[in-house]
């Protein structure tokens, strides 16, 4: 790695800069800026940052009653690069990359508090089985005026106009950023992230983009390094991207939906044995397909926290709102948390639909995929798939509130299944401190405390 890194610096001679980066529990990328030429100790030995750091708020402070922080000294940990290598970061105004890392702690183990580790571990489970789960994610976001402290529609280039009202699927909408997205789409390249189909959405100046499938592992670094791509090349053109979940309290929030089949070792999709609509209340319960549907089922609830981790996530939870509220599944039913599209058997997946914009998209994916395989491992069998609006239909709720969904991961035994101890207590502890902080606010200044914190930081 080290001659790899010579190269890549000889050929890279304009890259002066070199940033150093891991994701935090919220998916912030916290580390250090430094010379291009000193970037070889970080494949040398690694580089060394606080284990605590992966474990600050959303504001960037330390958690009082974290045993990470005094308790312990406030030990370091190692940073190791993950293996994606250096990628360019063509927004910047002087020519800089990014390295991604990941943290181990001094003897060698991987670092509780790292959601890319508690991914990876999910990952050589599925491999012991001979299994190898393939993902795509949709990523939603809204184009801001990026001169504005609170949310608003950006000017459109050369107009005096901005978008003010849905307009599903306009190529005109699209059309009226085009300097925008055609960077955006070079810095995708440049970065090595598969961006595919871009769409206009509900909300006005929003806007989706779909990641490609692929490996579980490269999906998830394809999602933290495109919120990173899709900010930086906002601001460059004097816009602002924000994957908050509800920027506006009346328009639709962002979600984050993420579509997985399974491969078997021989590269077949296991989920295409599965029933389609046509007869899927026959003979369902062996099939890999509905063992996963009940695994994700069964885990969702507990699992809230960690598909809205913050207070405004609940903003976008709503009925009606094209957001999920309750734990259900259904083909081709975008009201239910879980769909299944249609389409060829060989292409069949489940679309997890509960996400917002704002996840860390690794203890997303951890989640997801640890549930799945639980449903796998115990050859569970989902309840009967919702059919019409499940806002209307009975069914078990994910959590109302941002506090109810902290305490239910605090004590939920379920939850501890599919993730480590320790980084749920991490993410609880993170999570209760900013509630508190929030909570502290005067009613008529917390809406404004709440855009300023998450705006562009999830």
């Amino acid at each position: 790695m080290d001659a790899d890194f010579n190269i890549w610096l000889k050929s890279h001679p304009e890259i002066t800069s070199l940033r150093l980066a891991v994701s935090d529990l919220n998916g912030v990328p916290r580390g250090k800026r430094i010379p291009s030429p000193h970037g070889i100790k970080a494949f040398a030995g690694g580089v060394r940052m606080p284990l605590s750091a992966l474990n600050v708020d959303i504001w960037g402070a330390d958690i009082a009653d974290s045993p990470l922080v005094f308790a312990s000294g406030d030990a370091d940990g190692t940073l190791f690069p993950t293996g994606r290598g250096i990628v360019p970061m063509p927004w910047l105004d002087s020519p800089g990359a990014l390295l991604p890392l990941w943290m181990s702690t001094d003897d060698g183990h991987p670092f509780v508090g790292d959601a890319r580790h508690a991914l990876n571990e999910t990952l050589q489970k599925f491999a012991a089985r001979n299994l190898h789960p393939v993902v795509a994610m949709e990523m939603e976001f809204y184009l801001l005026d990026g001169h504005s402290t609170t949310p608003r529609p950006p000017q459109i280039p050369g107009r005096p106009q901005r978008p003010e009202s849905p307009d599903i699927l306009s190529l005109a909408g699209l059309d009226a950023f085009e300097a925008f997205f055609t960077d955006l789409y070079a810095t995708c390249k440049a970065m090595r992230i598969p961006a595919d189909a871009a769409s206009s959405e509900a909300g006005p100046g929003q806007f989706e983009i779909n990641l490609l499938h692929g490996d579980a592992m490269k999906a998830a670094d394809d999602a933290w390094l495109f919120k990173l791509a899709a900010k930086g090349v906002a601001r460059k053109h004097g816009l602002q991207a924000s994957f908050m979940a509800k920027p506006y309290p009346d328009q639709p929030g962002n979600g984050l939906h993420t579509h997985i089949s399974l491969l078997d070792g021989d590269g077949q999709n296991v989920f295409a044995a599965a029933p389609g609509p046509a007869n899927a209340a026959a003979n369902t319960t062996g099939a890999p397909l509905t063992q996963a549907i009940a695994g994700m089922l069964e885990m969702m609830r507990d699992s809230t926290l960690v598909f809205a981790p913050h207070g405004n996530s609940y903003h976008r939870l709503a009925p009606d709102s094209h957001a999920p509220t309750s734990v259900s599944w259904g083909h081709e039913n975008r009201t239910t948390a879980l769909r299944i599209p249609g389409g060829p058997a060989a292409a069949r997946r489940i679309e997890h639909r509960v996400a917002g914009g704002d996840v860390n998209p690794y203890l997303m994916l951890a989640a997801i995929l640890g549930a799945a395989l639980h449903g796998i491992e115990h050859a569970l069998i989902p309840p009967a798939e919702t059919r019409g609006n499940a806002y209307e239909a009975p069914a078990p709720q994910l959590c109302t509130d941002w506090r109810d969904a902290i305490d239910t991961a605090a004590t939920s035994a379920r939850l501890g299944q599919i993730l480590p101890s320790g980084l749920i207590d991490n993410l609880v502890r993170c999570k209760r401190q900013e509630l508190a902080r929030l909570a502290a606010e005067k009613p008529e200044t917390r809406a404004t405390r709440e855009i300023a914190s998450y705006l562009e930081t999830v």
